[in-house]
């Protein structure tokens, strides 16, 4: 084994020169500051104190980059993971208790756990399966819910713990007469200073700037008592240190009852992280290894667990701001880390003035930029299949258990590629006779009509005859047979990418059957390795050997040798070169 697998980061640090430095610098730079305000808000939606959101953004970046393999995927809390943290531990612990924040630690060691395992079992390509569509739908309604956890905290209306989705904006409607005026001047202040910064300075950070003139607002109405004592709720001080140890709990109880939720935080913290890295690999010309990014996660959040950091996985926004900031290698993220100690070492205190709503109105921003409506549009309007996958997938995330709607998002995402799979396309060719040098060009008659014959009937199947799409195949040879009484039938077998066991068997069946009826199955131009399977597993054995050929020409040849010369001196179509030749 080589010692590249055992550490990846050594393949990229030949890459590292002086100018890769700087610029990674500035990136990492860029991104510490782009973080600060997203920790404190992640780690808030998660149902942990805001420290926890810092610390994550410490320590998971440094390992993903170190293990991971994309050069840009910039890791640490997200929105959608923190969302389903405190989903899967409110119904465990009291949301903030020592409980809630160990129970939290022990779910990011078991997610990490599986994500290890699967890129150790070389799983990555599993990723492949599951529709882009799912992680816009479940994004989407996260968001929703993220933005009606946030609405008590900056309207000031008593929710009782644990309301659903529907119940907390019955609430709200209910008690509208009670808004604190006070607390929703600061999170609309905060939102649109927010926003304005966004569109006229677009490199500052427009989150930290929002929260620092919701902070003064809030400081204004407490100093001048323009609002009542202690109506303004703070975010507290964060203790100005580097991330403490931590132990998760392992005891065999809350494993137990931890271990389904963990797997649905892995499986959507990997989905995120590969979709992400190859999304911003695409601009980068880099590829990625889906198998070593499952490592790199998996290995984040084990070690992440032990130093008081809770689940994380790619972000989108901070990737794409590193990508453009100029980054080169995965040193930037390792200098966003250090740069964020740096800033909490020296700013930590500040925070006692932060009061939550004005964290309200940024978390309002960021769970309003959650939602994809591109995407979202393009999906409802060009296919049906997707858009059904992506509302249920939103409709799931608002109304049922979240991890339970990520289940239910990637089963259908698997439904719908299995679907497709299992009705491969079987397109009916002809032969059109260009006289130029005489060449026999096989056609599509669906694109072009052309006359057939009317004993041998050609076929493209595209994509893998395989348990699943096998009855759609003989359901296609038993028409041919039945309906238009050919029985001899050339499958031209380019676009067969594999044939599993019950593939081969079921196309032994069909062949025996129409050589009862004195025709039978041919193949022309099958792949290398279709063919070697072909041959180890019988194949060729039982359906004959002088049924395969490597030309189309021979394949005719040898067909047309065969079939019953009465309906050849009546018919009046005569596609090939042997018809016309023949006397």
């Amino acid at each position: 084994m080589k010692v590249e697998s055992l550490f990846p980061f050594l393949r990229w640090f030949k890459l590292v020169t002086k100018d890769t430095i700087k610029d990674d610098f500035m990136a990492g730079l860029t991104g510490a500051v782009i973080v600060l305000p997203q920790g404190v808000a992640f780690a808030t939606i998660a149902g942990l104190p805001p420290e926890y959101g810092l610390y994550t953004a410490m320590i998971t970046p440094i390992i993903a980059a170190l293990f991971g393999s994309s050069f840009h995927l910039i890791s640490g809390p997200t929105t959608a993971i923190s969302i389903v943290v405190f989903s899967s531990i409110s119904h465990h612990a009291e949301v903030g208790s020592p409980e809630f924040i160990s129970q939290a630690l022990t779910l990011t060691f078991l997610a990490g756990i599986y994500q290890f395992a699967f890129g150790l079992a070389r799983l990555g390509s599993l990723v492949n399966f599951v529709s882009h569509t799912v992680v816009i739908g479940f994004t989407a309604g996260a968001a929703i819910l993220i933005a009606t956890s946030q609405m008590k905290h900056i309207t000031g209306i008593e929710i009782p713990k644990g309301e659903s989705f529907l119940h907390t904006w019955v609430d709200l409607f209910q008690g509208i007469q009670d808004i604190n005026i006070f607390l929703l001047a600061i999170g609309i202040l905060t939102l649109i200073v927010s926003l304005a910064s966004k569109n006229f300075f677009p490199k500052l950070p427009n989150l930290l700037i929002g929260m620092v003139m919701g902070s003064v607002l809030a400081f204004l109405f407490n100093k001048f008592q323009i609002s009542e004592p202690g109506a303004i709720k703070l975010v507290g001080k964060i203790p100005a240190h580097l991330p403490p140890l931590s132990s998760p709990d392992f005891s065999p109880t809350t494993i137990k009852m931890l271990a389904p939720e963990a797997f649905a935080v892995a499986l959507l913290g990997l989905i995120e992280a590969v979709s992400i890295s190859r999304a911003v690999a695409t601009k980068s010309n880099q590829r990625i290894d889906s198998n070593q990014e499952f490592i790199g996660q998996g290995l984040s959040n084990i070690c992440g667990s032990f130093m008081s950091s809770y689940a994380g996985s790619g972000s989108f926004t901070r990737s794409g701001i590193n990508y453009e900031a100029g980054a080169k290698t995965p040193l930037s993220a390792i200098f966003a880390a250090i740069a964020l100690m740096c800033i909490i070492l020296l700013i930590a205190p500040l925070t006692a003035y932060l009061p939550i709503a004005a964290m309200g109105g940024v978390i309002l921003l960021v769970a309003y930029n959650l939602i994809d409506f591109h995407h979202i549009k393009k999906v409802l309007t060009f296919s049906k299949s997707e858009s059904a996958v992506l509302l249920t997938t939103f409709f799931a995330t608002l109304f049922l258990e979240l991890e339970f709607a990520i289940y239910l998002g990637v089963l259908l995402s698997l439904i719908l590629f299995l679907a497709k799979t299992s009705t491969p396309e079987i397109h009916s060719l002809s032969v059109d006779n260009v006289k130029k040098d005489d060449i026999r060009k096989f056609v599509d008659i669906d694109q072009k009509p052309l006359p057939e014959c009317p004993q041998l009937k050609i076929l493209r199947i595209d994509r893998s005859i395989y348990f699943g799409s096998i009855n759609h195949i003989q359901n296609r040879i038993a028409e041919v047979s039945d309906k238009e009484g050919i029985y001899s039938i050339l499958i031209i077998a380019t676009g067969i990418n594999l044939i599993d066991l019950a593939g081969a068997e079921a196309l032994i069946a069909e062949n025996n059957r129409l050589k009862k009826m004195g025709g039978g199955l041919y193949f022309v131009n099958m792949k290398a390795s279709v063919y070697e399977f072909a041959v180890e597993s019988g194949f060729i054995k039982s359906i004959g050997g002088d049924h395969f050929f490597d030309s189309k020409s021979n394949a005719v040849a040898e067909i047309y040798r065969k079939m019953t010369g009465e309906k050849c001196s009546t018919c009046q179509n005569k596609i090939f070169r042997e018809c016309r030749n023949s006397p």
